[in-house]
């Protein structure tokens, strides 16, 4: 079975049943109702101008007209298919579609600049790019400068001369299932990951990955062909389009939402009668906050139909949920492990039934092991900190087009995680440190060496190190020890605004003037600034988005 299949089977079996809806509460015309009163909630609904639909049939002949496409303009089986494209309607027909073409579809992150898309696209040799307008301005930057994209594909209006219309050219196409025979085998997607370095490695993953996914999300979650997801982070990402799997596999609705917005996600939930919701960090403790301000009142939203909250992504407090389960006591709530080299959903998941465990991040997965290990790969003791390692039919195939890479991480098929851990006495894995110093914050990888790189640009700058500290609502942010040149002054003001040449996700938020310890080999100790600025104390960012 490959993935394609899914979606095929929806279509004839639940054809003109709602499969994905498109909400955009930043388009909407104001409306002064009172969500509560469910009939105004049916009046105004069908007609909601920020809202789209897709049925399932509708679904899969968008994918069918798109793979016809590819294969139209001579694109060969295997051949890379990049997305760039924000959560829309679109996104998925065209994931579908690149591969029921037999191609290898490579979502890009939004957040990417210039130079790291150009960067991916080489690295990954995409030869397709579908692209939208949130995208000209960066793809104008760098399109002369990739002669091995072969076709640029423009979803959206204005579109650039350089690429052509998507859609109107899909309607030429047929909507019948292209004639491309698929094994679980085949290759089926690169996922772009990274290392500490900050350089973007591809993830190669087979059709047998993502049914894996598939068939683990909905072991967790026990979707039905009643419940409604709603899904809000983006679709590049490995968690949102592998717990979406779910909804897949149970031929149920989902609900795209654009926008974090507490009260969007509430009235999403009402609106749609969302029934799972899976969150970030920063977004619960968002909800959490805006309830216990009266921003929002919950009298306001039905919301008797939510049974499950979940999270991923980054580690996540204890007290949040505690505090969760006080708003939302009827709640189902599961936290998820994953990494996008094991393609999530959860390699290693808490479990609803485990919610006395809150601190841990479960136990191995749906068709996955795990074990904690030492330095030569020897499993530790129980109670002992080691590294994580993981082992499962969604394990990578490789880093494309790097060998040592694969190596390092894949060893005897099982997954090093490159995450400490240990393991108490019933099984349940606790989260301890990370053996990589990537920062996350608010679920987004951030690379201490590529700010540290752009901060020692400037002139008054000596030495720098960016290292993670704990943060209430975004789980970690970055914080700059600035170590300053030798009778130079400078302020924190200064370095602010020297930082706004970075992308707004990797400023750092918080500034402090110190020195910046090195070992006798030249490598900063950064267990010393994390020892000396982390310990034993939460802080709240310093300075502002």
């Amino acid at each position: 079975m490959v993935i394609t299949d899914f979606l095929e089977r929806n279509a004839r079996l639940y054809g003109a049943e709602t499969a994905l809806v498109e909400v955009n509460p930043s388009e909407e015309r104001d409306r002064a109702v009172t969500w509560r009163e469910a009939s105004l909630i049916e009046s105004a609904q069908p007609d909601a101008p920020y809202r789209r639909a897709l049925s399932w049939r509708d679904f899969d002949r968008r994918a069918n007209r798109f793979a016809n496409l590819l294969l139209s303009r001579g694109v060969e089986c295997g051949a890379k298919v990049g997305i760039l494209m924000m959560n829309c309607l679109e996104w998925l027909p065209v994931y579908f579609g690149i591969l029921k073409a037999g191609c290898i579809a490579v979502p890009l992150n939004f957040r990417y600049s210039s130079e790291e898309i150009k960067y991916c696209l080489e690295l990954a040799d995409v030869e397709v790019l579908v692209f939208g307008p949130e995208f000209v301005g960066r793809m104008d930057a760098v399109v002369d400068s990739l002669p091995q994209l072969r076709m640029l594909f423009f979803v959206g209006r204005d579109k650039p001369a350089y690429a052509e219309d998507c859609f109107k050219l899909m309607g030429f196409c047929s909507s019948s299932a292209p004639p491309v025979a698929l094994e679980e085998t085949d290759y089926a997607a690169i996922y772009f990951s990274s290392g500490t370095t900050g350089f973007p490695k591809a993830i190669l993953h087979n059709h047998r990955a993502l049914v894996n996914s598939c068939e683990t999300e909905h072991n967790h979650h026990s979707q039905t062909r009643d419940d409604v997801f709603l899904c809000i982070p983006p679709l590049y990402h490995t968690g949102a389009k592998m717990h979406w799997f779910g909804s897949l596999l149970s031929g149920s609705r989902a609900v795209l939402l654009r926008g974090v917005k507490p009260e969007w996600i509430l009235r999403a939930v009402t609106e749609e009668k969302c029934t799972i919701v899976w969150l970030l960090v920063p977004w619960a403790q968002d909800l959490l906050d805006a309830i216990d301000s009266g921003k929002v009142a919950l009298d306001n939203y039905l919301l008797d139909q939510w049974r499950l909250m979940h999270i991923g992504a980054q580690p996540v407090p204890p007290s949040l949920i505690h505090r969760w389960q006080h708003v939302f006591p009827h709640h189902q709530y599961d936290t998820n492990y994953g990494l996008s080299e094991s393609l999530g959903p959860g390699c290693v998941h808490l479990g609803v039934e485990n919610i006395h465990k809150t601190g841990a991040i479960g136990k191995p997965g749906y068709h996955w092991e795990a074990k904690i290990v030492d330095e030569q790969g020897g499993e530790v003791p129980q109670g002992d900190i080691g590294e994580l390692a993981v082992r499962g039919p969604g394990v990578m195939l490789c880093y494309y087009k790097n060998q040592q890479a694969t190596d390092e991480i894949l060893k005897d098929g099982w997954l090093y995680t490159g995450d400490m851990a240990r393991m108490d006495g019933d099984g349940f894995i606790f989260l301890v440190d990370r053996k990589k110093d990537v920062v996350i914050s608010g679920g987004e990888n951030l690379y201490p060496v590529q700010i540290e790189d752009f901060l020692r640009k400037y002139e008054k700058i000596k030495d720098v190190a960016v290292i993670g500290l704990p943060d209430v609502r975004l789980g970690e942010i970055a914080a700059a020890i600035i170590e300053v040149k030798e009778g130079e002054g400078c302020t924190e003001e200064e370095i602010v605004q020297f930082c706004t040449g970075l992308p707004r996700y990797k400023r750092p938020r918080r500034i402090i003037f110190d020195r910046v310890p090195r070992n006798p080999t030249g490598k900063i100790e950064k267990p010393v600034l994390r020892e000396k600025y982390c310990h034993g104390r939460l802080v709240e960012a310093q300075i502002s988005n």
